[in-house]
């Protein structure tokens, strides 16, 4: 995989296009967060890079960004792979915010910092299991962050666990310390319900589920389309694609 360097151009169409989008994306986050009370750095942006090529990932990081989601394996792997070669400098971290097969737990475990879309007791397992031998490998360095993703719906298709099975898979989790964090919950709003009603569900079941779980506190909600609803009902993390990187490319890797 052939990886854009910077001495190509920093002012290239492709870099100005993404750094529009970035301030937009930045204005509508601190927007938002001022309206419901809050600061913007109590939201982070994570560009989701999905289908996009590696070369745009490296003009991100040059524009400043340090956070990026993933969904599809394995893709990541060699666009992660080819990034790090290219900016050995530069820390940034990658997220696996897509439905994951048992299978390709160990592959997403040797790059991901955290899995936004754990909604299986098995799916726990096998990443305790794969964190465990990145981990004795020297493939990572620290344990691998998890948030259980919800369902409001129940749609297969979408993933999540129902409200009432959270539980069972958090402290499944917190059996794993040495491998696994509880980060919190993560949430694709289910289609055809209105954002703000979806936000509020969850809202509600994180209060809960912070109240029993304390350290739980992330929450991974809201995308291009209902970020500003997310942020209201206390979104620490928003996962932004198509705003930032445009329409999804004719071409994938």
């Amino acid at each position: 995989m052939t990886v854009r360097s910077a001495a190509e151009g920093a002012d290239d169409p492709r870099t100005q296009d993404l750094k529009n989008a970035l301030v937009r994306t930045r204005e509508r986050i601190a927007a938002a967060a001022e309206a419901a009370g809050r600061e913007a750095d109590e939201v982070e942006l994570l560009v989701v890079t999905k289908y996009f090529p590696a070369d745009d990932v490296v003009r991100l990081i040059d524009l400043g960004e340090r956070e990026f989601g993933e969904s599809r394996e394995p893709e990541a792997s060699r666009k992660v792979a080819a990034v790090r070669a290219e900016r050995s400098d530069i820390s940034f971290t990658t997220d696996m915010i897509g439905s994951v097969q048992r299978k390709k737990a160990g592959s997403v475990a040797r790059w991901a910092r955290r899995v936004h879309s754990v909604d299986s007791l098995k799916l726990v397992e096998a990443f305790d299991g794969a964190a465990t031998r990145a981990l004795d490998a020297g493939e990572r360095s620290t344990a691998l962050d998890v948030l259980l993703q919800v369902s409001l719906d129940g749609d297969p298709g979408r993933g999540g666990l129902p409200a009432v099975e959270l539980a069972a898979a958090a402290d499944r989790v917190l059996a794993c310390p040495s491998s696994l964090r509880l980060d919190g919950l993560m949430l694709i709003a289910p289609l055809g319900m209105e954002p703000d009603a979806a936000m509020s569900r969850l809202a509600h079941i994180h209060s809960d589920f912070v109240r029993r779980y304390p350290g739980a506190v992330e929450l991974s909600a809201g995308m291009s389309g209902d970020m500003e609803s997310a942020i209201a009902h206390g979104s620490t993390c928003v996962r932004v694609g198509t705003a930032i990187m445009g329409p999804r490319p004719i071409l994938s890797l």
